[in-house]
């Protein structure tokens, strides 16, 4: 046997290829020694165009918000996935991006004549899952209907699993928990201490709300507490704002001051310069305020912890539980923007520094996937294919070849 006949070989079904996520996912699957194919819809720029080693192939437009188009989108994309997928390798295993990648899967699968393992990858929970009506049920059968044939669910919080897939999904599968962890494929990708940063005298603090923007009632309470604050407090928008989720985002936040928005960057490469930018990081979501948003741990809580950002967290959500066992941050009962504006009133060069320090404190191992976590993961999804070595075998084989 060749040794590149040992490379585990995945395709990934994505359910949009613009988000930045997707391609983390990917690098972490290539670090582990995957050969990886991405068939994913889309709803902007690609961003795994510039990747080496990854064939991308489209399987349509979708739009954020968009439930019903986003229906119909896949299934058109089942009804033409063979000649979508006619140029590609058969795949080891099948790893699908949320619920509507899942619908794709079997079919997929029955494509290449083989028992192909599929894996449910899910790191948020839909309100339409959530729904206590008739939408919610036909959503959970088809999720059940779909899932008959993954062999492992992965996730992200602990809190997905309490809270709907062990008692509400009608899934029964093993668990994988993938944090939302910052790649860092380098040895030590922070080259030296990460030192406070309080602002100079008579600037402000500056709050960074980084990654997926989504949510209007967070835009709005920081807009008001910034303009509360009149220039003592700075707040340093970054990343994909969903704008079918805003009336006009570009416009309100360009009329907000003290609030600034300066577009997309790149995960991980910019990572340390933005949030080396600001003093703290909300970690507050109120998307789905109670269900999702109250049982997630979001990108933004380990790259701020990484990069040195303390973190502003809500109490009673799995976001203030981990910040508030460890004590890194703030974590606060209730935010409104007067609560705000009474804890910014009072913060002090010496009680950030404070703040600081417990962050810095805590092991780089908490904020991190590392190469040995990229190996791990492709070795649980190689077990599930039977006729697949591990990246321990195959690199055994590679020594004796050598």
């Amino acid at each position: 046997m060749e040794l590149d006949d040992l490379t585990l070989n995945v395709l990934y079904l994505a359910h949009d290829m613009a988000d930045a996520a997707i391609r983390r996912r990917v690098l972490t699957l290539k670090a582990g020694g995957a050969s990886v194919t991405v068939a994913g819809f889309e709803r902007g720029a690609n961003v795994l165009a510039d990747e080496r080693d990854v064939t991308t192939v489209s399987l349509g437009q979708t739009a954020d918000g968009r439930f019903a188009q986003r229906i119909g989108a896949v299934l058109a994309a089942r009804m033409r996935l063979k000649r979508t997928l006619a140029d590609i390798a058969a795949p080891d295993v099948i790893i699908a991006r949320n619920l509507e990648t899942l619908a794709l899967a079997g079919r997929a699968v029955s494509m290449f004549s083989r028992r192909i393992p599929v894996v449910y990858e899910c790191l948020d929970i839909h309100r339409l899952l959530l729904d206590e009506g008739m939408k919610g049920r036909l959503m959970r059968q088809a999720q059940r209907f779909f899932g008959r044939r993954a062999s492992l669910l992965i996730t992200s919080s602990p809190a997905f699993v309490d809270n709907f897939f062990k008692p509400r999904s009608g899934l029964d599968l093993p668990v994988l928990l993938l944090e939302n962890k910052v790649l860092a494929l380098e040895p030590e990708p922070v080259s030296e201490p990460i030192l406070p940063r309080p602002p100079e005298p008579g600037k402000p603090w500056r709050i960074g709300w980084f990654g997926a923007i989504r949510c209007r009632k967070s835009l709005d309470m920081l807009i008001d507490f910034a303009a509360r604050m009149d220039g003592k407090v700075e707040i340093v928008l970054r990343g994909r704002p969903a704008y079918s989720e805003f009336d006009d985002f570009d416009a309100t936040v360009a009329a907000a001051p003290h609030v600034e928005f300066h577009g997309a960057y790149r995960n991980p490469e910019d990572l340390a310069a933005i949030y080396g930018d600001v003093q703290f990081a909300w970690a507050i979501d109120f998307f789905e305020e109670g269900l999702n948003s109250s049982w997630l741990l979001p990108n933004r809580l380990y790259e701020g912890g990484l990069y040195g950002a303390v973190p502003i967290a809500l109490a009673g959500t799995e976001t203030g539980r981990f910040v508030g066992k460890r004590g890194i941050g703030l974590v606060r009962n209730h935010v409104t923007p007067q609560t705000l504006e009474a804890l910014f009133g009072e913060m002090t060069e010496a009680r950030y520094v404070d703040l600081f320090s417990r962050l810095a404190a805590v092991e780089r191992c908490q904020w991190v996937t590392g190469p040995a976590e990229c190996r791990a993961l492709v070795s649980r999804l190689a077990a599930l294919h039977p006729n697949v070595p591990s990246p321990a075998e195959m690199s055994a084989v590679s020594t004796v070849q050598s």
